[in-house]
């Protein structure tokens, strides 16, 4: 039996979608302000598109969106037809190839190990051009939990060891925010 690089999503994908929120909405709404209106935007994690690849469709951007959930990228695919798909698992992703000018990660970095979260945070810092942003949510305390859906165990590494890491990888401003959920961001820009 093969290794499920979704980290639990593909076994519940149907469940996820009937459940998924709008948290984060609002935020990433904030958040594509800084772009201009033909920017290329990455959705590293996008799951089926809703509610935040759909906020980056409806303002103009070209995006591009990866999952590791087949049944996820089939029901983002059959949404969003005409935008750079591929279904991979992010360890594995070299993120089409291609420089963008955002890279949104929301509801992903804490499923992977600590140290895979680290290298993830460097490559993002390479597939941005000068000027990119990177937004993803974590935890801003340092900690492990049980997902509540896949029962799989999460880790954050709390917002010190974010920000030091964001720093290393070369990114220069690093911003937190917390949306309408009480949920945390890191935002990060590569001058």
């Amino acid at each position: 039996m093969s290794e499920d690089r979704s980290n639990g999503y593909e076994a519940i994908a149907e469940k996820f979608i009937a459940v998924r929120s709008n948290s984060g909405q609002d935020l990433v709404e904030k958040w594509a302000n800084n772009f201009s209106p033909k920017a290329f935007i990455i959705d590293i994690g996008a799951g089926y598109g809703e509610p935040l690849t759909s906020v980056l469709i409806n303002r103009g951007f070209a995006v591009s969106a990866i999952d590791a959930s087949p049944k996820m990228v089939s029901a983002l695919g059959a949404r969003f037809p005409n935008i750079d798909l591929a279904c991979e698992a992010v360890e594995e992703s070299n993120f089409f190839g291609q420089s963008f000018d955002g890279a949104l990660a929301i509801g992903l970095i804490f499923l992977l190990s600590p140290e895979t979260q680290k290298d993830f945070v460097r490559r993002v810092f390479n597939a941005l051009k000068s000027g990119g942003r990177f937004l993803f949510s974590a935890p801003s305390q340092q900690g492990s939990w049980d997902d509540i859906l896949t029962g799989r165990q999460s880790v954050s590494l709390g917002e010190t060891t974010y920000c030091r890491i964001l720093r290393e990888a070369g990114f220069d401003s690093i911003e937190t925010h917390v949306d309408n959920d009480e949920n945390h961001y890191f935002e990060a820009l590569k001058t």
